[in-house]
């Protein structure tokens, strides 16, 4: 398995203290500042798509979902008169 080149790069500007709060911080976990931003960054990523992207439902509300999905509903007029033509245009002769 080949290594992947890594060809993005993000500059940012800090203050002298947060620079120095990263620093120490990466330190203590043996990280280097790159890979402890890298690192920290991407965590903070991961939860904030996950808050935003995923339905977390109660027992009530996941099983009012289950049985909307489950339940077959009969096709209304309007869906009936799509499908046939639908079915018209589609539909090899």
């Amino acid at each position: 398995m080949g290594a992947t080149t890594k060809d993005e790069r993000i500059n940012l500007r800090l203050k002298q203290s947060a620079k120095q709060m990263l620093e120490r911080a990466a330190s203590l976990e043996g990280k280097t500042v790159s890979k402890y931003i890298l690192s920290s960054a991407l965590s903070s990523a991961e939860s904030t798509i996950q808050e935003h992207e995923a339905m977390q439902l109660g027992v009530k509300e996941a099983e009012a979902f289950y049985n909307a999905l489950a339940t077959t509903a009969a096709p209304n007029e309007k869906l009936a008169d799509a499908f046939e033509e639908y079915t018209q245009r589609v539909t090899p002769k």
